[in-house]
């Protein structure tokens, strides 16, 4: 038996992309997932998507919205249990990315989405956690926030940077509790966010660069480990993609 079977799991932003990803191994691995996004439709394309011991869940979330955040852990607790496993995927970016060009609307917007969502879908989730003195946080952050990359743009860093500090400051707390939280850090990948880039992005380039699989199999491997083993931060990059 798999040692994520029937592990309760929640991931926001799980309709596409890297999110949805994860979603199908952990579902293939014989968790019961929970996946929530703001549309309806990708997320239960999704969920037809996948054959598992537990279908697939789906229900909306928007992170920007503290209500939003309550009803969709809510929901989980109802009906699964307390969440076991947290995948933090929700996230967006914006075209305009200079300090010169945005404006505060849009500071707003992102890290309130980025940062903040990722805070309060973790204060949800982590009181059960502690009391049960075992549960695991997975935050998919970008290598914006490990660099502040011009690719990214100010605010993206900004809140991925947020949300580095946020993951690691909150691991150091709980680290005693049983309680593990990492930070994953991929570089370019295939996802719709790419389609926010201020310049198109070839097809060839998206063929080249990483894949949401290629995340969900680090993901996967790091919720497989024994509760005694914590990875704190990971960078997963194109194999082409200079790191400095």
């Amino acid at each position: 038996m798999s040692q994520l079977t029937d592990k309760v799991v929640a991931i926001t932003g799980g309709g596409t992309g890297i999110g949805a990803g994860i979603a199908k191994v952990l579902a293939e691995a014989g968790c019961q997932v929970t996946v929530g996004g703001r549309r309806i439709e990708p997320l239960q394309q999704l969920a037809d998507s996948v054959s598992s011991k537990y279908p697939i869940r789906t229900h909306l979330i928007d992170v920007a919205e503290p209500d939003s955040i309550e009803a969709f852990f809510a929901d989980v607790r109802t009906h699964v249990g307390e969440v076991e496993i947290l995948v933090n995927s929700a996230g967006i970016n914006i075209q305009k990315r200079t300090m010169a060009d945005m404006v505060p609307e849009d500071w707003d917007r992102v890290m309130a989405i980025n940062a903040t969502g990722a805070y309060r879908c973790m204060h949800q989730v982590l009181p059960s956690m502690r009391a049960k003195r075992d549960g695991l946080v997975v935050n998919i952050s970008s290598v914006a926030g490990k660099r502040a990359i011009s690719l990214g743009g100010v605010v993206y860093c900004a809140s991925k940077f947020a949300m580095t500090a946020l993951g690691t400051a909150v691991s150091n707390e709980v680290r005693e509790e049983g309680v593990r939280i990492t930070n994953v850090y991929p570089g370019e990948v295939n996802t719709p966010i790419l389609d926010k880039r201020p310049t198109p992005v070839s097809q060839e380039h998206k063929e080249s660069i990483l894949q949401p699989e290629d995340i969900a199999a680090v993901v996967k491997t790091i919720c497989e480990l024994p509760p005694r083993a914590n990875v704190p931060e990971v960078v997963v990059k194109p194999t082409k993609q200079e790191w400095v």
